[in-house]
């Protein structure tokens, strides 16, 4: 199974989920008299539509290159990922709005019934969380970690809702409004959240060279290819799925440029059949001033 047949399989796993816990939390919430299943749902919700766009992100990210974009379309990732924290931080700014509006407002405690349907709900969105952060890691996909991340701010948000109806129901009267400052605390965890995403997304946006551990490893893998004495500078730029490298190698001063240049190919074709991930890979070729 390639790496984007893994990440489509998470995404649908996440729609469907989202949707079945969008109708359950929903239908909840009113009957149970619970704003914060409701709020819940909302965010569940709002998952549905940013896990779509998911999904269009992957599909098109790995796209082959073309005239236009040489370096293929993996920059779509990150782009659809700043749309999913749009989404997040509308549900954290509808559900804190209508939060803080119903804490002064007088209503009837939440059902009991409804902490069996939220215990439900933690243990799914956690195993959802866990499932998805693994086909993020990896297919290395942002997009996919963003998802991964609305599972575990869903199910923080249950938690909190949790506490929320059981210190109203067990303090009873007078404590109904513990179930909405519940909600408005899954808000502020949403933006929270929110800027977890955001912040690995805009470096791929950026070109931060952040990837040690890779660059460790082509170094390494390149002292295993005959002719190559060292390297020098490594860039590494993830766009997508994909790590394109630009890699400075060190051969013999005295051999001529033809053996430079096939050495350079079979460097090249040697990092990206060991190292799959890689996309493009660059070979600058340097002279050992030794020779």
């Amino acid at each position: 199974m390639t790496n984007e047949q893994k990440a489509v399989k998470a995404t649908i796993f996440s729609i469907i989920g989202n949707t079945c816990l969008a109708l359950i939390k929903g239908l909840a919430g009113f009957f149970g008299n619970s704003y914060a299943l409701i709020a819940d749902a909302i965010e569940s919700t709002t998952d549905i539509f940013a896990s779509f766009l998911v999904l269009f992100g992957i599909k098109y990210s790995n796209k082959p290159a073309d005239e236009n974009h040489p370096y293929g379309h993996g920059r779509a990732e990150p782009l659809i990922t700043f749309l999913v924290v749009g989404f997040l931080i509308t549900s954290a700014t509808i559900i804190g709005y209508e939060s803080i509006s119903n804490i002064g407002t007088s209503h009837d405690l939440p059902k009991s019934w409804t902490l069996y349907v939220l215990g439900a709900i933690i243990i799914w969105k956690e195993y959802s969380f866990r499932v998805v952060m693994k086909r993020s890691k990896q297919t290395n996909s942002t997009s996919l970690a963003a998802d991964a991340w609305h599972h575990r701010s869903d199910a923080i948000t249950s938690v909190a809702a949790f506490i929320g109806i059981s210190i109203a129901l067990v303090m009873g009267k007078g404590y109904e409004s513990a179930d909405d400052w519940a909600a408005l605390f899954a808000a502020f965890f949403i933006l929270y959240n929110s800027y977890k995403i955001f912040r690995p997304a805009l470096g791929e946006i950026m070109d931060e060279n952040l990837h040690e551990d890779l660059v460790e490893e082509i170094r390494v893998k390149a002292l295993l290819v005959p002719g190559i004495l060292g390297t020098e500078k490594c860039f590494i730029r993830k766009a997508g799925m994909k790590y394109h490298v630009d890699l400075h190698a060190i051969v013999s001063a005295k051999i001529s440029v033809k053996e430079g240049h096939d050495l350079a190919h079979l460097l090249k074709d040697t990092l990206r059949k060991e190292i799959p991930e890689l996309g493009h890979v660059l070979i600058h070729v340097e002279p050992d001033d030794y020779s």
